[in-house]
């Protein structure tokens, strides 16, 4: 009896010690032979990483990672927002996979205007009314079941399951994050114990999160069929409409990820790959690039006052073309060859001066102050030991987005309505403008920034690369490319190079901290551009293949940022 007693205590032990493990190291560069993934957190990673090493793919990697996204970076990794997926095989085939968000059914274009047409605060970003149908399962799935090359699905949930029932240390801007919206989750979840403490979360606290464990078995075992149908659809629908929201079962019932042509252009010699609509980011991204590819930025110098002054004046005509042009394709025809037409995008610059920026307030009506979107969408960059790559961006939208959780389920859900355009000219809670072509429609795909990207040369993968942080995407993307090819940077200083922004409206250029000597902003400043310091743009993950070594770089912006291969 003593014997068993002694037995079952060392076991407790062991047990213990094994669950509280300290989180992974969070590397931020790291360059191996044969595969890498960079993601958001550390654990994601490590996940990824060891999914490889039993023979998965870089798509097998990409679907372990994000479900385990889903339980230690709940402000952004999730079942219950969407995202898009870029994917390179070995074979040299690009595809572009969309499983963004859609609007229910019920939805409608003046669904967040009042009686006199005024659009409501807040209704689009807080509580049911702001939720959009999920995809991200249903995404993940299909990538999966196209070109996984791990027969079992899952094993690719397992290491999500076991953080999530046995629980893990949180890191330190977890704990923030949680403390931070503690309001918002006792405000819309008051029966939900997992995210409120009475006391402060501190760095090291575990989460244990018993109801998404359960939740995630589910989709293990009946695959997209455990989440779009049955007791966690029916769950789904409750929350929401208890919060005030419109999804109705036969929303989730209809869901369906869609496959793409990606957006593709030429810069320099090298193919880059990215979103098509939609996702505003393919578009804008091309014609940036093919902007930009007709000035010697190279010659200029690396953030040199002309080579500012051509890409703000570049992202002002990109992002002008984004509010007027961009929507789902599926429901507005987006002129995609027109807007990357050479002709097209050499008279966009005619009326470019080198004397003074170009006006902004008579191209489009409307002044407003930016409020800079964070950083709650989360991205991930993987490349294999046989050449496949996959870039895939997904998200909330806000912190936690729509703060609602799925009472019994145990998972967030997110606030993507917030990104269709709710009345022409008028900014969502990041500061972009839309038209008709991103108004609200029934079963419509909102308008995103998320730019998942990957940059081949002679058909082999070069550069793997995205980023959070909303319109700032785009063009942190942009500059990462413009690192790597004209400046001939290598990862590690392409990704923590200081960065700058410019969105057409408001008529602005934020800019890290350094970006500029004081030389160029006087410049600058002269000719009529306004500036504006911010502390941070985009936690950009990469990955560059050269020489035959794989070379990632998490972003030193975000503590948590990741690399980890082998």
């Amino acid at each position: 009896m003593q014997r068993l007693f002694l037995f079952t205590l060392s076991f407790l032990f062991l047990y213990s010690c094994k669950v509280k493990q300290e989180n992974p190291i969070a590397l931020k560069h790291k360059t191996s032979k044969n595969a890498m993934i960079v993601s958001a957190n550390p654990w994601a990673s490590k996940v990824g990483t060891d999914i490889m090493k039993q023979g998965g793919n870089a798509v097998d990697a990409l679907v372990a990672s994000q479900f385990t996204l889903a339980v230690v970076y709940p402000r952004a990794g999730n079942i219950g927002g969407g995202g898009f997926m870029i994917i390179h095989t070995p074979e040299g085939k690009n595809e572009a996979l969309d499983y963004r968000e859609t609007a229910p059914a019920k939805a409608y274009k003046d669904l967040y205007l009042d009686k006199n047409g005024n659009v409501i605060p807040k209704l689009s970003t807080y509580g049911g009314l702001a939720v959009g149908v999920p995809g991200s399962v249903a995404g993940l799935y299909a990538a999966w079941k196209k070109y996984g090359h791990i027969k079992d699905w899952k094993k690719l949930i397992e290491p999500a399951i076991n953080l999530a029932k046995n629980g893990f240390p949180i890191s330190k801007a977890e704990a923030y994050r949680l403390n931070k919206y503690k309001a918002d989750f006792v405000k819309y979840n008051p029966n939900n114990q997992v995210f409120i403490k009475n006391e402060k979360w501190k760095e090291g606290d575990m989460l244990v999160q018993k109801s998404l464990a359960n939740t995630l078995q589910i989709i293990a075992d009946k695959g997209p069929k455990g989440f779009y149908e049955g007791p966690v659809a029916q769950a789904i629908v409750n929350k929401v409409k208890k919060s005030g929201g419109i999804i109705l079962a036969k929303d989730l019932q209809n869901y369906q990820a869609k496959f793409r042509k990606p957006i593709s252009v030429d810069y320099r010699g090298y193919k880059v790959i990215s979103m098509p609509p939609a996702s505003s980011g393919g578009v804008a991204l091309g014609q940036l690039l093919k902007i930009t590819e007709n000035y010697p930025i190279k010659k200029w110098g690396f953030h040199s006052q002309k080579t500012t002054q051509i890409m703000v004046e570049a992202e002002k005509r990109a992002f002008a073309d984004r509010a007027q042009f961009l929507g789902d394709a599926d429901f507005y025809h987006v002129p995609i060859d027109s807007l990357l037409n050479d002709d097209y995008l050499k008279h966009k610059m005619t009326d470019f001066r080198w004397q003074s920026a170009t006006p902004t307030d008579s191209l489009m009506a409307g002044s407003y102050t930016l409020h800079k979107e964070s950083f709650e969408t989360t991205h991930t960059s993987v490349v294999d030991q046989n050449g496949m790559a996959v870039s895939c961006t997904t998200t909330l939208n806000s912190n936690f987005g729509s703060k609602v959780i799925v009472d019994g389920y145990g998972f967030f859900l997110n606030n993507e309505m917030d990104d269709f355009s709710a009345k022409p000219g008028v900014p969502n809670q990041f500061g972009l403008i839309g038209a008709a072509a991103n108004a609200i429609a029934p079963h419509k795909r909102m308008l995103s920034s998320m730019t998942p990207t990957i940059v081949t040369r002679n058909g082999k993968v070069f550069l793997v690369v995205g980023t959070p942080g909303g319109s700032t995407i785009i063009t942190s993307v942009y500059q990462v490319i413009l690192n790597t090819i004209d400046f001939d940077m290598n990862m590690y200083d392409a990704v923590q190079a200081k960065r700058f922004h410019n969105q057409f409206l408001p008529d602005e250029i934020m800019y890290e901290e350094g970006a500029f000597s004081q030389q160029v902003i006087d410049s600058l400043q002269k000719k009529s551009y306004h500036l504006k310091q911010v502390k941070a743009l985009g936690y950009v993950k990469a990955i560059m293949s050269k020489n035959n070594i794989l070379e990632g770089s998490g972003d030193q912006r975000n503590m948590d940022d990741t690399v980890d291969g082998f």
